[in-house]
Parts: structure tokens; sequence; C-alpha cells
């Protein structure tokens, strides 16, 4: 503030306060106090030129928003900055995808916000930004707000918004009974929709009514794979990912040919093969489970000499020897390729240094 203050000395102070008063409002400034208060804003203004705009200047909603400007202040929001905030982004997309910002929702909302004004339905970006979110952090009126967010526009019956709503942090807190009220309601059909509910929802969700429910109407796994609207992966691959035994049988029992080839999650891409990925190092959720996983797949029929896609002149061997794989001795043993299911998961597992008994993670 010195360098500020030397701004009101001798002639810099009549040429300051000059430049203040014509920059102010003079029919509501008249007071010397108000002069003052002008004189200092711009003073600040011009030492802080090229920082990010004074929160001063930021409207409700802008203020609201931005967590240097303080914590948002219930009751704070005015409605013209609710229907036109002027942000590039919807600011209920902003509220939404941000679990700090959701106390703010409720008073959006009833203020005229509207998720169809946005360019992307705010539980998406929520969903894309945190597949899981703590739900269990939100107060009932956040929640309250956010489920209504789930029924308000229909852009939101997507991929990714049923994988986050049938996720253990949603159905905890009863959020997944906004999939059961689609479903009711018919806004689920088993064709027509850019996705399958069933390679959408959580992996752990497979073996629910509302699961069960979608195979009683006609959806199927197989109608599951391949391309579909959303950034999420798909069902089965988290289900690979996290080692969820209970999910890929689930998955395999249905569609056994998964085992040696998934169809790619877009039209562009190749398929891949669950055994050459459980393979890479960096794969799986839980690294210490590839011994497991590597043997309970050799055990539904995986093939380590089949050709890699995306490189028909090697295989999954091959692969697993460029990288000197732990699961190499387990690969190359005929006692395994050759037993039964049960018998095969018991030898792989040995072959593996005595790895424990393969149990549903």
């Amino acid at each position: 503030m010195v360098g500020i203050a030397g701004l009101f000395s001798g002639c810099a102070a009549t040429s300051v306060m000059s430049f203040a008063y014509e920059q102010a409002h003079p029919n509501e400034c008249v007071s010397a106090g108000c002069a003052a208060r002008a004189i200092l804003v711009y003073a600040v203004d011009k030492a802080t030129e090229g920082d990010p705009t004074p929160c001063y200047k930021l409207n409700s909603v802008e203020r609201a928003l931005n967590a240097r400007c303080g914590e948002y202040q219930p009751g704070s929001l005015l409605t013209k900055d609710v229907t036109a905030s002027g942000l590039p982004k919807c600011p209920l997309i902003l509220a939404t995808r941000d679990p700090q910002l959701w106390p703010m929702l409720p008073e959006l909302l009833s203020k005229g916000a509207t998720p169809e004004a946005c360019d992307q339905p705010p539980l998406i970006a929520l969903a894309q930004a945190s597949p899981c979110p703590d739900f269990a952090a939100a107060s009932s009126k956040s929640l309250d707000s956010l489920r209504r967010l789930a029924v308000a526009d229909a852009r939101t019956i997507h991929h990714d918004v049923v994988r986050m709503l049938s996720c253990p942090a949603a159905r905890n807190v009863g959020l997944n009974t906004v999939l059961d009220a689609w479903l009711a309601q018919g806004l689920l059909p088993s064709r027509g929709l850019t996705f399958s509910p069933l390679s959408a929802v959580h992996p752990d969700y497979l073996a629910s009514d509302f699961a069960r429910s979608l195979e009683a109407q006609g959806h199927t796994a197989r109608a599951g794979l391949g391309a579909y609207d959303g950034q999420l992966p798909s069902g089965f691959d988290v289900a690979l990912h996290d080692g969820n035994r209970a999910a890929l049988d689930w998955w395999l029992d249905r569609v056994p040919s998964l085992v040696n080839s998934v169809p790619p999650r877009q039209a562009n891409q190749l398929p891949w093969i669950p055994l050459a990925r459980v393979l890479t190092p960096t794969y799986l959720a839980k690294p210490e489970q590839q011994a497991k996983l590597v043997a309970y797949l050799m055990s539904r029929g995986a093939d380590p000499w089949k050709s890699l896609p995306h490189d028909p002149g090697h295989t999954v061997m091959s692969y697993a020897k460029q990288m000197n794989s732990p699961s190499l001795s387990m690969l190359e043993s005929p006692q395994v390729a050759a037993s039964p299911s049960a018998a095969r998961v018991n030898a792989a597992a040995a072959g593996a240094g005595g790895a424990a008994a393969i149990a549903a993670p």
C-alpha cells in the first residue's frame, strides 16, 4: 500500500482525484467519502492490473463459484445473475461437477437455473469428472438437487450417468432409485438407446433386481458390446480392471467368446484381448491380482497363443515373453492349457509359485 499512497501526493493527487471523479458516476457519488473510495479503487486496480478480476467486480454467481472470493453464502445469489451469469460455462455444470460447490445447487435451481439451458447435462459432466463421487458428504438438499437434475433433462439418460448412479456411493444414499424410475417409465428401452444399460451399470450392480429387470425387458449382454456413446469404460472392462470375479462370471456366462476377444469401445478402434490386457503391468487396479486373473481367464478358455489384433505377427505369449512377465510360467504350462476348468485354476495358481486359491474380490 506504500506505493499506492505515493499516488496521493502533490500534483499526482490532483491528477488521480480528477481521473477518479471522471471514472466514477458523478450522479451516484457526490460525498467526499465516496470520492475517496473511488480514488482507492482506481489506485488498487492500477496496481493489480493484469491480475485476475477483483472479486468486487464479479457478479454474485461468479463470486460464489470462485474459491478465491470466499465460501459460498446461501442466499447470496441474485436471480438476474443466475439466469444471465455471463460465464462461458453453464453455472449448473460448474456447480454440479465439483462436489465442494454442491451447496449452491438448491439456490441455483430455485432462482431459475435449468439443466436444459446447458450445452451438456450437468450430471454427465459430474460422472465424467468423478465416476463415483462421495455422495455421503452431500447434504439432503444437495442430494435432492442432484436427483432433480437427473429427472429434469432427458439427455441425462446416458451411459456415464447410469454408471455413476449405480456405483456403491450412489446406492448408499439412494440415488440408484432414479434408475428404477427410468426403467418403470419406459425410458430405458431395449432398442433405440445410444448405449447398453447392462454395460453401463457398475459391475457390482449386475446382481441387482434392476439388472435382472433389464434382462427381463429384453436387454442382453451381447447387445451391450461394441460402440456406445460415453467416455467411461465398458462394464466388462471395468470388471476386468477391478478383478471383479462375480461380474466377470456374469459376462462370460452370457458371452463366452469375450474371454478371447472384446469388441472395441468405439467403431474406429480394434478389439482387445483380456489376457493381454491383464498382463500389462499398469492395467489392473490391484497389480497383485495378476496371477489370479491370468489363472481365472485361462480356466474360462483364454488362449495364450492368440494373435494380438494390433500386431498379428505376435501372440499373447510372445507379448508376455517380451515383458518377461511374472505370469509367463502359467501361460507356458501344458497342464494349465489342457486341464478342465476347475483343475486348470488350481494348476495355474500352483505354477505361479503357490499363489493363493482364486476368490472373488
